[in-house]
């Protein structure tokens, strides 16, 4: 492997301008701040909301993350995994459960979803130990650093890979990370974010890439043609040689980056991939878009670029440069709605946004970075501690409604009463129309105050007004409009009814979940 990372971090080094990534100082403490801000590809195919409306634990090490995992309901109920410190190869061990399979050498997020790992308090920082997804979707990672994972040497971890993704992957947000390396492949380093084997839906925003042989891949071989939509957007690419990304057949929207130093060459579209390519700022760099080290063209299709210093190849064999005057060669269409900063201002929008500790600040196209939404916690404020109750907070204990039965009124096909209560968020009831009732029951009279009401992906916010009654007596508990947790004075009874009195659409209640406290 080339020399230049290497060379080039020596420098920097020397010259005192690398920060080390010691830790994270932006505190959130909950998903609903990842959820609400999604962005690019993965808000299609569904949605991407992580482990929003699941239970909030904490982590500090990589072995508390796999017991977090393991101790859920089933592989897919939901949960946001705070993490805070460093997580390494030390205090990172297999563990085993139903809901998981996890591996010592690495963050194993394999044949789950609905999950959300997100850095709080002093920062939360993956020294040499990568974060491996495979076989899973829903996943949101935010505010973490990840950096020196090794492929060579000692210690190995996720292939070399910072964060890597492969084997039928859907739907994963990587949001406000610092993804770090020391070096390229002589010196034991991989890519930072790569994505293989039927990976889609993936956005990476406001996220810092740096001081590594290879920024990251879109399908590991001219082969792996069945990745795409992906979403780059407000990262800053600093002292990479290639790849930045390299992509292999699908579809990529890469906009307002900012790229650095890259010593060889950047945005390498080969194998029939299309990349539509807006407002970036290309610095101190080399073929920055084109395709390279391939006879198997890709395409492009660019406005609103910055190149600033950046040198060209000529053409020739294996070598096809986009510049010096890149022209767009394919038309690209995008489904989503975004806002564009405009390039001359996306070093200074990217320097304040992207990275583990820039508190969640993004950007509304405007060439101002803003505060997240102040609905949501900020830097200053961590909100509650998780383990201090709030009526308003998934309950803790266990979840009643698991081994229930369910019934109701007319349902939609092909839903059931009982997939409220079955622990998956893949499965949910509707009713035949706009307004319904379902119901949990027991054998046996049971206590409970709260109820979560869950609504399946893509159908959130459908419920709207609501009443809680006591089957056996007809007594109304709570009303009230929307989903989510629903208390009420501790009540004995063998049946509690959710009934939907309005909605917008038809409803689609994933969960039905109930607790005693």
């Amino acid at each position: 492997m080339k020399r230049s990372v290497a060379v080039r971090l020596s420098a920097l080094l020397a010259t005192g301008a690398l920060a080390a990534a010691t830790g994270v100082v932006l505190s959130t403490s909950t998903a609903s701040a990842a959820a609400g801000g999604v962005t690019g590809y993965a808000t299609q195919n569904g949605g991407t909301t992580g482990g929003a409306g699941g239970q909030t634990v904490r982590a500090t090490t990589g072995t508390a993350i796999h017991q977090a995992l393991c101790g859920r309901a089933s592989s897919s109920t939901p949960i946001v995994i705070q993490v805070e410190g460093t997580i390494n190869h030390g205090n990172t061990t297999k563990v085993s459960g139903d809901s998981c399979s996890t591996a010592a050498d690495k963050i194993e997020l394999k044949q789950i979803s609905n999950v959300t790992i997100v850095g709080v308090g002093n920062g939360a920082v993956f020294d040499q130990l990568g974060i491996h997804i495979r076989e899973s979707s829903n996943i949101i990672i935010q505010n973490v650093t990840v950096r020196n994972v090794k492929k060579s040497g000692s210690p190995t971890s996720n292939g070399g890979d910072a964060i890597g993704m492969e084997s039928d992957v859907r739907n994963v947000w990587v949001d406000h990370t610092t993804l770090e390396a020391s070096g390229g492949e002589s010196e034991g380093y991989d890519g930072l974010f790569d994505m293989k084997d039927n990976t889609q839906y993936v956005t990476l925003s406001y996220s810092t890439l740096r001081n590594s042989g290879r920024g990251g891949l879109v399908g590991s071989s001219e082969s792996d043609r069945s990745n795409g939509y992906i979403t780059f957007h407000h990262n800053l690419y600093e002292n990479i040689d290639s790849r930045t990304p390299l992509l292999r057949g699908g579809i990529a929207h890469i906009y307002n980056n900012h790229y650095k130093n890259l010593n060889e060459s950047g945005i390498n579209s080969r194998a029939g991939a299309r990349a539509k390519v807006d407002n970036n700022y290309f610095e101190d760099s080399k073929d920055v878009l084109g395709t390279f080290y391939t006879s198997e063209a890709g395409y492009w299709q660019v406005s609103g670029n910055i190149f600033d210093n950046v040198t060209w190849s000529s053409r020739g064999g294996d070598t096809n440069p986009a510049g010096p005057d890149p022209t767009s060669n394919t038309s690209v269409s995008i489904p989503y709605s975004y806002t564009l900063d405009a390039a001359n201002c996306v070093p200074g929008v990217v320097g304040q946004t992207a990275g583990a500790n820039k508190g969640l600040k993004v950007s509304d196209g405007s060439c101002t970075p803003q505060n997240p939404d102040p609905t949501d916690p900020g830097p200053t404020d961590p909100g509650p501690d998780p383990t201090d109750p709030d009526p308003t907070d998934p309950p803790t204990g266990t979840n009643l409604s698991l081994g229930a039965g369910a019934d109701g009124s007319s349902k939609a096909d092909g839903t059931s009463y009982g997939n409220v209560r079955d622990g998956s968020m893949s499965t949910y009831w509707s009713p035949s129309g706009s307004t319904g009732s379902v119901s949990v029951k027991w054998g046996s009279a049971t206590t409970v105050s709260k109820i979560n009401i869950r609504e399946a992906s893509g159908a959130s916010g459908a419920i709207g007004s609501y009443r809680v009654i006591n089957h056996d007596t007809g007594a109304v508990l709570a009303s009230g409009s929307g989903a989510g947790v629903i208390g009420f004075p501790a009540t004995s009874l063998k049946k509690i009814t959710f009934e939907i009195t309005s909605a917008s659409g038809t409803p689609r209640v994933a969960e039905f979940e109930t607790y005693a406290s």
